[in-house]
């Protein structure tokens, strides 16, 4: 069964909802429901609907978007046994010989203990559901209670409107805004052509959960809300909120791109009448940005005051289609512009926070507008994957250059099936109870509301501070030189990675890249282990002194067995998403169990972290695995989030003896939850870059596009080098490149089409054609080979590169590091050196050295 999706329920007065004893609900959730203070109402606009709890039908109503979604097959669950060897290959480079017996050994156990029961449990448990991992999933986002900005919402940077005349804010922003509502009225009328790989349709569920959608927080958790109805669109000018209505009834647009603009300037004039230092006082969209605990308690606060209408505007923001953010500033890098969508600029003046972090609310889709016309997108993560929002935004950008280009020709083409009538030429009793003219939210700021403002401000300027982001715009080559080289460009990437990390630090570290699973209904992702085996001989080979030709066969020995996991995975074969599907299971099974509440573990067998320092999933994929053990006096009651090993094992009696099995137990479970390298590979050319916040305190967030003739790659970090990173990232990508020209005198390298016509054509003799010298770019080769000689890779590099040294270092092989240094334990004597020896040492000191003549003053 889908997944169900709380609807809202219809507006009533504070009187009426304290009057009646709210029904419990027949519908299944993953947290318990309690009580709400719905909001009252106040405009005709917004007035009473018959919402009911309900979701959205997987079979289509006759259009096209949903047409392929009964022939979906079920996401398939893997076999055990061979989920188990991927878990084990997966670790095998990550672990030293000792850790990885204890892994097997735990392994090993399961299989011949509970693994079997608990596999044939969830088979059981998948059999009514439309995916045996969607309510896992779900449960790991909904109850991760540390903030959702840097951690799970990630960020796409859109390109500049090919137009450069348009790129400016208010009409770049207008553009986008009836782009995205041409958008919304494609999906509601099932007019959007679904998303296929190889004309195979993907499942396109996740397009419905896009708009009028809000990440609603709780006591226990947060639930997803969505109003299947809304109309109307929120726009943040400096902090503050504006609304007004942009479809009818039908969901057609009732506003033009010029009407829309004139609202924008409006709200634009209105907005900055109010100094900034006084609007950030009052910006409550920083409140999003807190625990989500402490953000439940605040919507309490907002809900429950008598006589406030902070109830009101709060149901508003949280039924809106989306949120425009309009900020009035003007980053000039591509760093500081990806800071500004990820997580907002931390400007203090005057004691005042003045930062764009303050116009955001990031419980919803944003479109986010600079002065300068730069757009991009943030988004809540839990409903919808990067690939979902990706057809989003590069539809959405597509749309606004050809509506220009039916400016110039009205017969340029469309997007769409069909356009909604031009509302310039519809008479305006057809649009229905609307309001077209903006309205400003007024809150009623209390003064428990501005003393959470204050201190949500200088908690969330810290964690931006604690962060930091660096760009490579990488335009020597993409995709084409990749594919050329008979690479796949993906895998290639992914392996730059690799060298690069093993580069500065000598050592591999656990990899993350989700793998699209949307071929299954209701399809989300699984992990991609980019680690291999042939992944460290690579890095290794790479990085010592040996021939280009043995340095090209590591990489593509590498790059194939990448390929080969990441088709595995897309056919959901993959061993991060069963094990974790199994341990939730587990869980439930003990909850159940012990059938106790109060105990500090929710009924649904799974917690978040209440410490702020404990570590995360993956924004853009893998739920990081949490420890649901504990002291129960938790924050708030809650389950305090342990690290120690110590503590699963001194749990496991409260469990009516109960243990949990070694499989979960084992130090290898923890590693290959905390991606050091937590990367995903998300764009197409309608983008400049994306991104995500670090998964781990010591990792970094990688998010890149392969483009044609280009890599765009946003790196994250809480200050580990970043910079330095990317630096060495680009010197291997040159360095690479140089390698694979040397090489290429003894590759097939691809042609286009044209090149294979010379090729295969008959020579024809005394032809003007055919007169001068054919260039094949094989002089290059033979010149270099010529040049080089029997120089060494080294002498090589050093003489013939164009290219920058490989982060300053040049060569090296961290192999001899670690041999010297096991050696080194293999020789030490556990025994007491004789002082006799002791003193002949000290004595050999004396001599070592240039000895120093003293400054006589």
């Amino acid at each position: 069964m889908p997944t169900q999706v709380r609807i809202f329920t219809s507006p009533r007065s504070l009187d009426e909802t304290l009057a009646v004893t709210p029904a419990a609900s027949q519908t299944p959730r993953s947290v318990p429901e309690y009580p709400r203070v719905h909001r009252p109402t106040i405009s005709p606009t917004l007035k009473a609907r018959q919402y009911t709890m309900s979701t959205y039908e997987d079979k289509p109503k006759g259009g096209v978007t949903f047409a392929g979604q009964d022939k979906l097959p079920k996401l398939p669950i893997p076999d055990l046994e061979k989920t188990c060897q991927r878990y084990l290959a997966a670790l095998r480079p990550l672990q030293s010989n000792r850790e990885h017996a204890d892994t097997k050994h735990a392994v090993q156990e399961f299989l011949s203990g509970e693994g079997p029961e608990l596999n044939e449990k969830l088979k059981r448990y998948a059999e009514e559901r439309t995916s045996y991992i969607e309510q896992f999933w779900y449960d790991s986002y909904l109850n991760f209670d540390n903030p959702v900005v840097l951690n799970l919402n990630p960020f796409f940077l859109l390109e500049d409107d090919p137009t450069p005349a348009r790129n400016n804010q208010v009409t770049r922003a207008a553009s986008l805004v009836v782009s995205a509502l041409e958008f919304v009225r494609a999906v509601r009328k099932e007019e959007l052509p679904p998303d296929t790989v190889k004309g195979v349709p993907l499942d396109m569920y996740q397009h419905s959960r896009l708009f009028g959608t809000a990440r609603v927080p709780t006591e226990s958790g947060c639930q997803i809300e969505q109003d299947p109805d809304s109309k109307h669109i929120i726009i943040m000018c400096h902090g503050q909120f504006y609304w007004f209505d942009v479809l009818d009834d039908n969901s057609d647009l009732i506003m033009s791109e010029k009407d829309i603009a004139i609202n924008l300037q409006t709200i634009i004039d209105d907005a900055t009448q109010t100094p900034i230092q006084e609007a950030a006082k009052g910006a409550l969209g920083v409140l999003s940005t807190e625990n989500r605990k402490v953000w439940s308690g605040l919507r309490d606060v907002l809900t429950r005051e008598p006589g406030s209408n902070n109830a009101d505007c709060l149901g508003i923001v949280d039924t809106a289609l989306f949120v425009v953010c309009l900020d009035y500033t003007e980053p000039t890098t591509a760093a500081a512009l990806c800071q500004n969508m990820l997580c907002g600029t931390s400007e203090i003046e005057k004691g005042v926070q003045i930062g764009t972090c303050t116009n955001r609310w990031y419980d919803k889709l944003q479109i986010i507008v600079c002065k300068n016309g730069s757009a991009g997108i943030n988004f809540e993560h839990t409903g919808v994957d990067g690939h979902t929002v990706l057809r989003f935004a590069s539809d959405v950008y597509t749309n606004t250059i050809l509506r220009f280009a039916r400016t110039i020709n009205g017969g340029a083409p469309t997007l769409w099936a069909s356009t909604s009538p031009d509302p310039c030429k519809r008479d305006p009793e057809s649009f229905g109870d609307v309001n077209t003219t903006p309205y400003k939210l007024e809150w009623d700021m209390i003064p428990e509301l501005s003393i959470a403002v204050r201190f949500a401000e200088t908690r969330l300027a810290d964690l931006i501070e604690q962060n930091e982001f660096q760009c490579l715009d990488f335009s020597s080559y993409g995709k084409n030189f990749i594919t050329s080289m008979g690479f796949s460009p993906d895998a290639f990437v992914q392996m730059a990675f690799q060298a690069a990390y093993y580069g500065l630090y000598g050592r591999v570290e656990c990899t993350y890249e989700p793998a699209m699973t949307k071929m299954f209904l209701h399809g989300r992702t699984e992990a991609i282990r980019s680690v291999t085996e042939e992944s460290v001989n690579f890095v290794q080979t790479f990085w010592a002194d040996n021939p280009a030709d043995q340095k090209i066969e590591a990489l593509r020995k590498a790059c194939q067995q990448h390929t080969a996991n990441t088709k595995d995975c897309a056919k959901a074969q993959g061993c991060d998403r069963h094990l974790y599907a199994l341990f939730c299971l587990w869980q439930r099974m003990m909850d159940e169990d012990r059938s106790v509440v109060s105990s500090g573990i929710s009924t649904n067998g799974y917690s978040s972290p209440a410490d702020a320092n404990s570590e995360r999933g993956s924004p853009v994929g893998s739920p990081g695995k949490e420890y649901v053990f504990g002291s129960p006096e938790g924050e708030n009651g809650g389950i305090r989030a342990t690290k120690g090993r110590s503590d699963s094992t001194n749990s496991r009696s409260s469990h009516n003896q109960h243990q949990l099995p070694l499989i979960f137990a084992d130090s290898g479970w923890d590693k290959l939850n905390t991606s050091i390298l937590s990367t995903s590979n998300c764009g197409n050319p309608s983008l400049r870059h994306f991104g995500f916040g670090p998964v781990s305190g010591d990792g970094f967030g990688i998010g890149y596009i392969i483009k044609d003739d280009s890599i765009s790659i946003c790196v994250s970090s809480k200050h580990r080098q970043t910079k330095r990173f990317v630096d060495t990232l680009e010197s291997y990508l040159l360095e690479i490149r140089r390698i694979l020209r040397i090489t290429g005198r003894n590759m097939t390298v691809k042609q286009t089409r044209a090149r294979e016509i010379d090729a295969t054509r008959p020579k024809v003799a005394n032809r003007i054609k055919l007169r001068g010298r054919l260039i094949t770019g094989n002089e290059v080769i033979r010149s270099q080979k010529s040049f080089n000689g029997s120089m060494s890779p080294t002498e090589e590099s050093m003489t013939m590169s164009e290219d920058d040294e490989l982060g300053g270092y040049g060569f090296f092989d961290a192999g001899m590091l670690l041999q010297a240094l096991k050696a080194r334990g293999e020789s030490l004597d556990n025994g007491e050196t004789k002082a006799s020896e002791r003193a002949a040492v000290q004595a050999k000191r004396r001599d070592v050295g240039k000895k120093l003549r003293l400054i006589d003053y």
